[in-house]
């Protein structure tokens, strides 16, 4: 089957569970109010698009490109985003539901999550430098060797991090924050 070309076009309302979305190229695409979950989006290239309120819970995304992709409202739990094309790889989420979803060894460097559920999400290795994560819960998220170098925790929260064995020079924290940074050490904080 041939790979498709489409370009400045709106999805609203599809349900690509049963009848996945075409294998191809989507450039300046908009996604809104569909329906992936479970499906399959493997070796699709996504430049410049957005996905807006969609589902797309469990899906398959074995060597998917996303390059300048923004999510917003979306439900995308379990996914393994390591297992994309890693090459331009750069998404922004914003209102969005990741919880169980994986960004192992990923670079995320000055990408944004904005009013995020992040809960049990995998950053082990990941490169999350300079990344604002804005009113998030991390509540469970794994961050183990990971680069945290100027990353704002500021408003973000249920986060714990191990500070040795993170890179978290010059990242922003609240002083309600701390005990996520401390909580290794068993000490009482008031």
């Amino acid at each position: 089957m041939s790979k498709v070309y489409i370009q400045d076009k709106t999805f609203e309302k599809l349900d690509f569970t049963e009848n996945y979305l075409q294998n191809g190229e989507y450039e300046n695409c908009i996604f809104t109010n569909c329906n992936f979950a479970n499906g399959d989006l493997s070796s699709i290239n996504f430049a410049d698009c957005s996905f807006k309120s969609c589902n797309l819970s469990s899906v398959k995304i074995v060597k998917t490109a996303f390059r300048e992709v923004s999510f917003i409202g979306c439900k995308m739990l379990g996914l393994h985003f390591d297992n994309c094309n890693t090459f331009l790889f750069s998404v922004d989420f914003k209102d969005c539901t990741l919880n169980l979803s994986s960004f192992y060894k990923l670079s995320l460097k000055k990408r944004k999550f904005k009013d995020c559920s992040l809960q049990e999400v995998d950053f082990v290795e990941a490169d999350l430098s300079e990344v604002q994560f804005d009113n998030c819960d991390l509540n469970a998220a794994i961050f183990e060797r990971s680069n945290l170098e100027k990353t704002d925790f500021r408003t973000s929260y249920n986060y714990i991090l191990d500070p040795e064995i993170n890179r978290i020079k010059k990242a922003k924290f609240s002083v309600a924050g701390l005990a996520g940074l401390l909580q290794k050490y068993q000490i009482s904080i008031s």
